[in-house]
This record gives C-alpha cells, structure tokens and sequence, in this order.
C-alpha cells in the first residue's frame, strides 16, 4: 500500500483496488473525443481532436493530433470520421 504521508490510516486506499502495477503506473483508458479543429499552416493543414481520458474532468481535456490518436485507438476511427 502507498502510506507516504497519510495522517488518517482511513485514507489509505490499497493498489489493487485502482490497478496499480508494480512500477507505480497505471494504464489510462481513452474515453470518446469530443472536438476536432483544423491548424492551416502555409503547406498542410494538421487535424486535432479534443481527446478526454478516464479520470479527467471535460476542462482537462487534451488536444492532439489525430493521426497519433488514430495509430494508438483505431477502434475509435472505425465508423467513418469524427463530426464536426
């Protein structure tokens, strides 16, 4: 269990209750993408998406580009493209 700095013995919450592996990481799961944007640039035009992960609040959500995303979930490019 984690007990670094725990005043209240109540608070400590064991590992495998969150799934946390040996080396302290945990794998975070991608949630639906809830925005895209395109960048015009002088040459190319580079598509975002807005990407929210479990465990984050829809204000935390991340903008990347949707090529990365769509090499690491292909599952969530399956049903045609994301709207606009």
């Amino acid at each position: 269990m984690l007990k670094k700095c725990m005043r209240y013995p109540s608070l400590i919450i064991p590992t495998e209750d969150i799934g946390i592996k040996d080396s302290l990481s945990y794998e975070e799961i991608h949630l639906p993408i809830l925005d895209r944007q395109v960048c015009k640039l002088r040459t190319k035009e580079v598509v975002s998406v807005n990407d929210l992960w479990r465990n984050q609040f829809v204000e935390e959500a991340t903008w990347e580009a949707k090529e990365d995303i769509k090499k690491r979930y292909p599952h969530l490019f399956k049903f045609g493209e994301v709207p606009n």
